[in-house]
């Protein structure tokens, strides 16, 4: 998560320095007949660790990532198992063997123990390939719906709050985490399909 931290700090921080520009260097005007921002700047954030820590889809993706990466590591111990037994064989066994027969079993054994690198490698790979395609996917669903939201409520900044950003201080009334939260869940409902029904979130709040 902390690609996505520091990406959603760049985004917001650029946002506020241009809205900044625009309101105290600009021309002696309205700033909404410049700008299209309106003169009261409006802004809110939301606690990205609670955000995160709330939001079902990254639960979801998470668990899936971790149920995958469970699997394969299993996979990966059962195969240096393997061939550990093979080369502990052939130390046993050494002995027996003619010189031809201890170069062959040395060179199997090297190139499936090259075999295993390239395995263990491909599998690093690909789970660090995954693992950044939930971040982009994390951070495209939240900032599309804070688009949203904030266009309806007429905000201009949402800035992110946590213990690695920028901003210091928040005012409670500008925490709009909560609302942001039962927003994300509702849309990652619908999206799979999972929307419950209102005699359903009776029984969750009770």
């Amino acid at each position: 998560m902390k690609n996505l931290s520091s990406i959603l700090n760049v985004v917001l921080l650029v946002a506020v320095l241009v809205l900044y520009v625009l309101h105290f260097t600009g021309p002696q005007k309205p700033v909404a007949s410049t700008s299209g921002v309106a003169s009261d700047l409006k802004i809110a954030y939301i606690n990205s660790d609670t955000v995160l820590k709330h939001y079902d889809y990254l639960k979801a993706a998470q668990g899936k990532f971790e149920e995958k990466g469970k699997k394969l590591e299993q996979e990966m111990k059962s195969r240096a198992q393997s061939l550990q037994s093979e080369i502990e064989s052939y130390q046993r066994n050494v002995n027996s063997m003619t010189i031809g027969q201890a170069k062959a079993v040395e060179e199997d054994l090297g190139k499936k123990q090259q075999n295993f690198e390239l395995y263990r490698e491909r599998i690093s790979q690909e789970l660090m390939v995954e693992q950044d395609k939930i971040n982009q996917e994390l951070y495209t669903k939240i900032t599309d719906f804070l688009k949203e939201y904030g266009a309806a409520n007429g905000l201009h900044v949402v800035l992110k709050f946590s213990n690695t950003s920028d901003v210091l201080y928040g005012a409670e009334p500008l925490d709009i985490s909560k609302q942001v939260i039962e927003g994300l869940n509702d849309a990652y409902r619908k999206e799979s399909g999972k929307l419950k029904t209102p005699s359903e979130e009776k029984k969750e709040k009770k």
